[in-house]
């Protein structure tokens, strides 16, 4: 399936959030993900399916000043 992430678009051969951060090889702190402008808790990642053009963002904490 085709999704976009931060505006780009991608291939993707998962099916759950969750599948998305294994695929990105996310950490397992510090990262958000929001659908359709919507983010998703960490303990939904599991249960919340990705479907064809969707739009996800991912956002990662930095630290600095």
């Amino acid at each position: 399936m085709n999704i976009t992430i931060n505006g780009e678009s991608t291939s993707f051969s998962g099916s759950t959030i969750a599948d998305l951060a294994q695929e990105l090889q996310l950490p397992d702190k510090g990262v958000a993900i929001a659908r359709g402008m919507q983010m998703i808790p960490r303990n939904e990642w599991e249960t919340t399916t990705i479907s064809d053009n969707d739009s996800l963002i991912i956002i990662r904490a930095a630290c600095g000043g």
